[in-house]
């Protein structure tokens, strides 16, 4: 084991907190002096699935399936973890971290991997599942803000940080309307609902709205929805707005993050025989810290 001397830290961690993921441990998160966000590595190799304790990053790299796949930056990050202090009088001695986005990296790493039918063995078939339901949790913005609301940072965050986050998200000038949302998301959710389902028509019952803006858009990060709702206000009684909030999320970062997300919740009601069931499988793909369970079912009409 390293020493402190060996370590010579220069950065100590000013908050701290656990970051909800699903199927396996929180994952100890940091937030350290100079504002870098740093995650445990057991936290990280416990967030894609790895059993057994002690060198889990480094059974990473020297993984020749997964090596192919690794690009030398993630490889450098991950063979030079953060050395810092921790919070607690227990943490006061040295410790080892890595930046936060290195496990977005990682999840990606392995997917391609995936995707190239490279991965044989039960473990790493269990590595892609693990990161599956991650990257679809959090694009790399996102685990910022998750992390940030984890450790309590966001309170003392700088308020160009949220903008920078709204710039990447939403865009400046309305777009044109397209499709975002498949007719299948559609098709499942009243299936679910239990409601009579016609391709043809428009018209849809109010809770639609409702319902997409609690497993679609309140899953962007946080700032998101609530500055589609500021420049996309309701125009009418009854609440409906001029535009779809699709219509203005950027077409670089916004976009891909719903069209990722919207085909994992359609994957998930595909696979639910009950709307409570859904919310099961919900849950645990996208966890939320105190969540409530049920949907909460008052009328607005946010429909994407």
């Amino acid at each position: 084991m390293t020493d402190e001397g060996e370590f010579s830290p220069q950065r100590t961690a000013a908050y701290r907190g656990e970051l909800p993921v699903a199927g396996s441990a929180p994952i100890p998160c940091f937030v350290l002096d100079d504002g870098t966000r740093v995650i445990s590595g057991r936290g990280l190799t416990n967030a894609i699935g790895m059993k057994g304790r002690g060198q889990g990053v480094p059974r990473i790299v020297a993984n020749r399936t997964l090596a192919p796949f690794i690009s030398d930056e993630l490889k450098g990050q991950l063979e030079s973890p953060i050395r810092f202090i921790g919070t607690t009088s227990r943490a006061k001695n040295p410790t080892t971290g890595y930046e936060a986005t290195v496990l977005h990296s990682l999840c990606e790493a392995i997917l391609v991997a995936r995707d190239a039918n490279a991965l044989k063995t039960e473990q790493e078939q269990r590595y892609a599942l693990y990161c599956d339901a991650l990257i679809r949790a959090f694009a790399k913005v996102g685990i910022i803000a998750l992390v940030d609301e984890a450790t309590g940072y966001q309170e003392a965050r700088a308020a160009d940080e949220l903008n920078r986050i709204l710039e990447y998200y939403v865009a400046k000038e309305l777009l044109p309307w397209t499709r975002k949302f498949p007719p299948e998301f559609y098709q499942e959710l009243f299936r679910l609902r239990g409601w009579d389902y016609d391709m043809k028509s428009v018209k849809r019952p109010k809770y639609v709205g409702k319902l997409t803006n609690q497993i679609v858009y309140e899953k962007l990060p946080h700032p998101v929805l609530e500055e589609l709702r500021r420049k996309n206000p309701r125009v009418t009684p009854s609440g409906t707005r001029r535009y779809k909030h699709h219509q203005l999320l950027t077409s670089d970062v916004g976009h891909p993050h719903l069209e990722r997300h919207l085909a994992t919740v359609t994957a998930l009601m595909r696979i639910s025989s009950s709307w409570r069931e859904f919310e099961r499988h919900l849950a645990r793909a996208f966890p939320e810290p105190n969540a409530q369970g049920e949907l909460d079912l008052e009328l607005e009409t946010d429909e994407g």
